[in-house]
């Protein structure tokens, strides 16, 4: 047999759990003829061992003592002497040796049982339970002997005889009866003042014995409370709560509980801080001492002194918060009404907000004093609160009563709900309970208002009504944003960034149609204009971003008050400011101004605009953000301005500030709305290419080009920066790749692109050398685009491509399917146009009905 001490206390009562199967079931296996019934029974009484063993296992930090060990051991022991004897042939019989191994087991299991002082009162239960089975188990003696069983041959086998057997049994049946009378000798021989001695001054063994003793004789009546006081036993169990074992810390906790619900001098002796102190540290261990301590507080709580005592222990508010929040329902309910009693203190309930248990000073702010009231909502302010703490609150109800503080209170009432308000406006959830409150039109008049003790409120009223203004329910206050425009100019600086903010907010939501009307009706983008010659930044930035929004849905208007000399202002912003939301902003206005407005492309051409975005865009940071993207989108927009054919000088200066480049390179590394925006300025580059291309026998060479410069598809020399080459900007394979990729959202200004190499003198060349960078494909795949525009634009490029045999062959049977489909489930637009396609690839007569 292996040695207990070379394996941990989990591999021993597992293989100890192994054995009493394997011997349960060689029991119930081996039974001969006339011994039915004897062994079923030892094999029953081995069955009901086995979870008995599964709970000492399971609870190995309270059961791993030396002790305990030597239990376990003994009944390995009894029980490899019973496998022997039931596979022994030479046994006696059996109604004579079960009996006596049965109780020998029983002693070994009391000796487990003894030695289990620490745990819990259900195990031990079921242990003496089984104790008491296996001790008075009575086996009938009449039923039949066998006759001696004859010999057998060893096999290899080695058997052990009933008489060493015996020996073996009575040895070791008296080594577990003498440790059995050692312990209890022990026990019993301890006085009570031996008790006292073991439990101020003993080791962790003999602090264990004194407490189990004392345990008991509290149990039998024999220590009386003047004796416990006298000895100082309260503080004594108190002092070792912090370095003794687990096992005994939640004995100690029991007892101290019994204690106290016996005596209210007891109570008292556990009610000074030291004492909560070593309380509250047991809640921070595992769940049955947390759960005794918490129910121990709870027992204390009915003391005034523990109130106030317990509030300033450090963590104790919080782990209480956490047991409340936790998964013992037991536990759980302790904390909540401890934490309801300690609630009655308001230093507490403010420690329980600040942990994250809002209720009683949601309890404060709609039923307490006044001051109680200002002080709540003045902490609420100053908590640096997460986004779940203030739904929490929302929830709770803290809105309403603060609401009330700030429309009824006084001056102080006023500010520390308006503060602690602007705190919860946050969340959008809470906006809306502001919003159903009634708030805003009190913010309103607050603002309007001139009375000089109300100057304080303005700001936190400011910033609530930009919070609020993020909603789209805050239209149902119809002239909300007119009243915030006429108050710009009457409020400070900090009052206007958030009007201003306010204001934005309001004019972006796609349903303010009518509240953008009636702002430019009362002249907001001449009352805003003045503002972005502002030296505070933070208010310039308001007012650009508002001019933006406003921008985006009134582009017209904006142009008619927008001089020259405010979109050299604009200009300045772009090229000077250290904020990349300012520039964003600054580009989106010019971005927004309509193309066809050929005098504020004027102004942006003399303010040098060009090399101020191409500089900006050229100098990307290496991760983009989200302001960055809208930078980049503005950009681009701006240069479909500086690329419209219809003025190719203004073409000409884009592609000598080396626009071109910079417009392939976004085809790769833009964002989509990048892309398609450099797309279409490519487009109406490459418009102009096939007029602008020198032909082969030109007079107008001083010196020959070379041989490179030669375009295969517009026939003729070509040069980036003077014909705007697609072919000889590389700008086809990107434009291919696009339309290979799965977002199809710049498709239509790709084949836009695309379709410039097809024009009537050149589709060939532009044909062949789609072909042959392999983007005949990629073109049939933006058939299955639902943009009409896209698929109309694809099939006009196919029906050219097509013309030339080779392209058709090669790619004919490949679209036929998607144009079959196109032609049967498409858009009544294109379909004409899909029938002459398969038409062309003769898949359809030309008399069909589709023409």
């Amino acid at each position: 047999m292996q040695n207990t001490n070379s394996r941990s206390f989990t591999e021993l009562v597992s293989e100890l759990q192994a054995l009493v199967e394997e011997v349960a079931s060689l029991a119930k296996e081996s039974e001969p003829e006339s011994e039915r019934g004897l062994f079923f029974e030892f094999s029953c009484l081995l069955n009901k061992l086995a979870p008995i063993l599964s709970d000492i296992r399971d609870n190995k930090d309270v059961m791993d003592t030396v002790t305990i060990r030597k239990a376990i051991e003994s009944l390995e022991k009894e029980l490899r002497r019973a496998k022997t004897l039931i596979k022994s042939p030479d046994s006696k019989q059996p109604n004579i040796w079960i009996k006596d191994v049965i109780q020998d087991l029983g002693r070994s299991i009391g000796l487990v049982l003894f030695a289990s002082i620490d745990l819990h009162s259900d195990m031990k239960q079921k242990i003496a339970a089984l104790h008491k089975e296996f001790m008075n188990v009575r086996l009938d003696a009449t039923l039949s002997q066998s006759s001696s069983p004859s010999p057998c041959p060893s096999n290899g086998y080695e058997f052990v005889s009933a008489t060493e057997s015996e020996k073996e049994i009575e040895e070791e049946g008296r080594e577990i009866e003498e440790g059995i009378t050692e312990i209890e000798e022990e026990k019993t021989n301890l006085t009570i003042d031996d008790v006292a001695l073991q439990l101020k001054y003993g080791d962790d063994e003999e602090f264990n014995f004194g407490l189990s003793s004392f345990n008991e004789s509290i149990r039998q009546g024999l220590i009386t409370n003047q004796w416990i006081n006298e000895e100082g036993i309260i503080p004594i169990l108190v002092n070792r709560l912090g370095s003794c074992k687990p096992n005994n810390r939640l004995i100690i906790l029991r007892i101290l509980r019994n204690l106290a619900l016996e005596n209210a001098e007891n109570k008292e002796k556990m009610a000074d801080a030291a004492s909560l102190s070593a309380l509250v540290k047991s809640l921070t261990r595992d769940v049955e001492e947390r759960r005794e301590a918490v129910g121990m507080l709870l027992d204390l709580s009915d003391l005034p002194a523990v109130w106030r005592r317990l509030g300033r222990i450090q963590g104790c508010i919080v782990m209480l918060v956490t047991m409340l929040n936790g998964e013992d329902p037991i536990a759980s309910d302790n904390a909540g009404k401890l934490l309801n009693a300690l609630s009655s203190n308001t230093q507490n309930a403010l420690h329980m907000a600040e942990a994250g248990y809002f209720k009683p000073l949601v309890h404060y702010l709609r039923e307490g004093s006044d001051m109680s009231k200002i002080l709540m909502a003045t902490a609420m302010s100053r908590m640096e609160l997460t986004d779940q703490s203030r739904a929490f609150l929302g929830e709770d109800g803290a809105i309403e009563p603060l609401v009330k503080m700030f429309n009824s209170g006084k001056l102080e009432a006023k500010l520390s709900a308006l503060n602690a308000l602007q705190n919860l406006s946050s969340l959008s959830d809470n906006v809306q309970r502001l919003i159903s409150s009634g708030i805003v039109v009190s913010l309103l008049q607050l603002l309007f208002s001139v009375t000089s003790v109300f100057m304080t409120l303005r700001e936190p009223a400011s910033a609530i009504l930009a919070r609020i203004a993020q909603s789209e329910s805050i239209l149902v206050n119809q002239d909300v944003a007119q009243q915030m425009l006429s108050l710009l100019n009457l409020s400070s600086p900090v009052i206007q960034c958030h009007l201003l903010e306010a204001l934005n907010s309001i004019a972006g939501h796609p349903s303010a149609s009518k509240v953008r009307r009636k702002m430019k009706e009362n002249g907001a983008v001449q009352l805003l204009l003045p503002f972005l010659n502002e030296s505070n930044m933070k208010i310039r930035t308001g007012a650009l971003n508002l001019l933006y929004t406003l921008s985006k849905y009134l582009p017209e208007e904006l142009t008619e008050q927008l001089g020259e000399s405010h979109l050299s202002i604009i200009v300045n912003i772009i090229s000077s400011s250290a904020l990349e939301s300012d520039k964003a902003a600054a580009v989106g206005i010019l971005n927004n101004i309509p193309i066809s407005n050929k005098k504020a492309t004027e102004v942006l051409k003399k303010a040098n605009l060009l090399p101020i975005l191409l500089s900006i865009v050229t100098s990307s940071p290496s991760t983009s953000t989200s302001t960055w993207h809208w930078l980049e989108e503005g950009v681009t927009g701006i240069l479909i301005r500086f690329t419209v054919p219809s003025d190719k000088r203004l073409q000409l200066l884009a592609a000598q500030n080396e626009v071109i480049p910079l417009l392939v390179k976004l085809l790769s590394s833009g964002s989509m709305v990048a892309k398609t925006q450099a797309a279409t300025s490519l487009a109406q580059l490459s418009q102009n290419s096939l007029s602008l291309r020198k032909l082969k026998k030109s007079r107008w060479f001083c010196v020959p080009p070379s041989a490179t410069a030669f375009c295969e598809v517009h026939d003729g020399y070509c040069f980036v920066k003077n014909t705007f080459c697609l072919v000889k900007a590389g700008a086809i394979p990107p434009l291919i790749q696009i339309l290979e990729g799965n977002n199809r959202e710049a498709d239509e200004a790709v084949l836009n692109a695309i379709a410039t190499l097809l024009q009537d003198e050149i589709w060939e060349n532009g044909s062949n050398y789609i072909a042959k960078q392999s983007g005949v494909q990629a073109i049939i795949k933006t058939l299955e685009s639902t943009n009409v525009k896209a698929q109309e634009k694809a099939l006009w490029i196919l029906e050219r491509i097509f013309r030339v045999d080779e392209h058709r062959v090669k790619y004919g049977e490949s679209a036929q399917v998607v144009l079959i489909d196109l032609a049967q489930n498409g858009d009544a637009r294109v379909k004409s146009s899909t029938a002459k396609l398969l038409a062309q690839l003769e898949l359809l007569q030309l008399q069909s009905s589709y023409f």
